[in-house]
């Protein structure tokens, strides 16, 4: 109940986490829309030629600013739509014809000029016509306190006017791109969508709004450019457009449908930093007015963010049920992963900019949190078995229950088990020896619990307690032992034969020799932790324990070393009968023998 409370808890944080999307899930969900833009097959533009006005064409033309009249005669040199991003709010400097010549040109040519985005004027820019659909778009739209705009003397000559605006994400990088923008409640179109729209001759563009945001922008007969909700679109940079530079121009234009200047020179128009590294403002609007052709712009789709959560919280949900093994949690969470990337790659195709890190990103974190708690819960478990039966069971048994804690059944259960009972035969007076040496008896008795210990978890017995001289054992518990009748008799005999050799050695060191009495027996009896809530020990309980005991106390009574009762007799050796002997409680009595060499 306990864990899964847990990873219900860390459900719900990681769900949190999405919903708050930091900083840096922001930024990592930018690098993955970097990759999937910039992974895409390289296409070539045959609709638009980019010319830069670069120091050579600055020089030629007497330096910036260039002399409107320039202009003039290049937007006559071919039949192309031209559009110009550079800025022209004042008058040429060198006198008013040369803006007459310009406009003059502009009349012949209709040409689109850019108007500003500005935070510093209030000023306001030419209408153009839009067919809004839907909601009321503005509270969507970037909105900019004023528009700067062409000199009227040209404004007046112009077919179109757009803006060019950037929108930086916030590590300053551009990727998105407004096609509308807005400006004291009026609603102004970018410098490519104006481009498109005048090369068509259309009065107007289409804006369709619905309560989650911006939808979809287009320019009649084209395709929809699908937005996000403030009307951005994405910049698809794996788009190679035919180029020359001012000089190129003049003497041999490339024939295209549309051409748009723009200064490279350095130190006037600074270049925008994108994915793609840094870019000019005539190459960002030469990018967007591709894809409002081709209608191929990939854009964040108004339902992505519920469509993100609910992805989250499956996938969430199947790690949860997956996390009770790393053999299952690890694939769920690879297919998790796995089919997050494959559905936006799917969705890519279609011009949709699904973020999938956020789900990969919590996916990851839910599942390391999990399987930490499940590894720290597991050495927690390991560490108690370990506590727990470390000095009773042997080193072997302990690492197979660690490995599989299942085989541990510690609520107290009914078993058939096989106990012992060993005692030191006349330690009385081998004690009142050592009364002015405690320190010495002490490690007299060590040594031989030290003796009899190691062979006891020699062959899988369990020590129960030692109790003064006497070591209580039994087998079959807490792991099953289908051989724990022929295993607790091959102990005793061994412990027999190595408290010869004990003795031996005791005997070189002048010490006391040590006798001792064991008693064996088979039966029923309920094993478990018994205790109060603060201490407990693993032990056992029941009539036939306690007539092992009764047998190791009766050894000298029958002279012998070992008792064992006809309920743990196993083939292969010569036992000898002694007795029978009535257990307490009970009216059949019990056959006792005894193995002598």
């Amino acid at each position: 109940m306990g864990s899964n409370m847990n990873k219900l808890i860390t459900l719900i944080v990681s769900m949190g986490l999405l919903i708050w999307n930091p900083g840096l899930m922001q930024r990592l969900e930018l690098i993955g829309y970097d990759y999937l833009i910039m992974n895409t097959e390289t296409v070539q533009n045959e609709n638009i030629l980019i010319v830069d006005l670069d120091e050579d064409f600055l020089k030629v033309y007497g330096g910036w600013p260039l002399p409107r009249s320039i202009y003039g005669d290049l937007i006559t040199t071919t039949a192309a739509v031209p559009g110009f991003t550079v800025l022209m709010p004042s008058p040429d400097i060198r006198g008013t014809e040369y803006d007459e010549y310009f406009s003059m040109r502009m009349e012949r040519v209709p040409t689109v000029l850019a108007n500003a985005a500005s935070t510093q004027v209030s000023t306001q820019g030419p209408h153009v016509g839009t067919v809004q659909l839907g909601e009321d778009p503005k509270p969507w739209l970037l909105t900019y306190p004023g528009i700067l705009p062409a000199t009227p003397s040209l404004a007046e000559s112009i077919a179109g006017a757009g803006v060019v605006a950037v929108s930086p994400e916030l590590d300053g990088v551009t990727r998105r791109i407004p096609l509308v923008v807005a400006s004291q409640n009026k609603i102004y179109p970018s410098f490519a969508l104006e481009l498109l729209r005048v090369a068509v001759g259309d009065p107007s563009y289409q804006l369709k709004t619905n309560e989650a945001g911006v939808e979809w922008v287009r320019v009649p007969n084209y395709p929809l450019m699908n937005t996000d909700a403030n009307a951005r679109v994405f910049l698809n940079w794996n788009t190679n457009f035919y180029k020359q530079t001012g000089l190129e121009f003049i003497e041999n234009p490339i024939d295209a449908p549309f051409v748009i200047f723009g200064t490279t020179a350095e130190g006037i128009t600074n270049p925008v930093p994108t994915p793609a590294g840094a870019k000019y403002p005539h190459e960002i609007q030469a990018n967007i007015l591709h894809n409002l052709i081709t209608g191929t712009s990939p854009a964040t789709p108004t339902w992505a963010a519920g469509a993100e959560l609910a992805g989250a919280f499956f996938g969430l949900l199947l790690l949860l049920l997956a996390t009770r093994s790393i053999w299952f949690s690890l694939p769920t969470l690879l297919i998790i992963v796995g089919g997050a990337y494959y559905g936006s790659l799917k969705l890519y195709e279609s011009s949709y900019l699904f973020d999938v890190t956020g789900i990969i990103i919590i996916s990851i974190l839910f599942w390391s949190i999990e399987s930490f708690r499940s590894f720290f819960t597991t050495y927690l478990e390991k560490m108690r078995i370990k506590q727990q039966f470390g000095t009773y069971v042997s080193p072997a048994l302990v690492k197979k229950l660690q490995e599989d804690p299942t085989l541990l059944r510690l609520g107290g259960e009914t078993k058939r088990l096989t106990f012992l009972f060993s005692d030191i035969r006349g330690f009385t007076p081998i004690s009142e020896k050592y009364q002015k040496d405690p320190q010495g008896l002490t490690s007299l008795i060590n040594r031989f619990l030290d003796n009899q210990t190691q062979i006891i978890l020699k062959h899988g017995g369990t020590i129960d307690k030692y109790m003064g001289d006497c070591i209580m054992a039994f087998w079959g518990a807490p792991l099953e032992d289908k051989q724990q009748v022929e295993n607790a008799t091959k102990a005793v005999l061994e412990m027999k034969e190595s408290l010869g050799e004990l003795n031996e050695t005791l005997r070189e060191e002048g010490l006391d020799q040590i006798n001792t009495g064991a008693g064996i027996n088979t039966g029923l009896c309920v094993v478990g932790n018994f205790g109060s809530s603060n201490r407990f020990d693993y032990s056992v309980l029941g009539d036939s324990v306690n007539l092992a005991a009764r047998l190791e106390s009766s050894c000298k009574n029958y002279d012998t070393d070992l008792i064992i009762s006809e309920h743990s007799l196993v083939d292969g050796y010569d036992y000898e009968f002694l007795d029978n002997v009535t257990v307490k409680g009970k009216s059949e009595p019990v056959k006792i023998y005894t193995i002598r060499k």
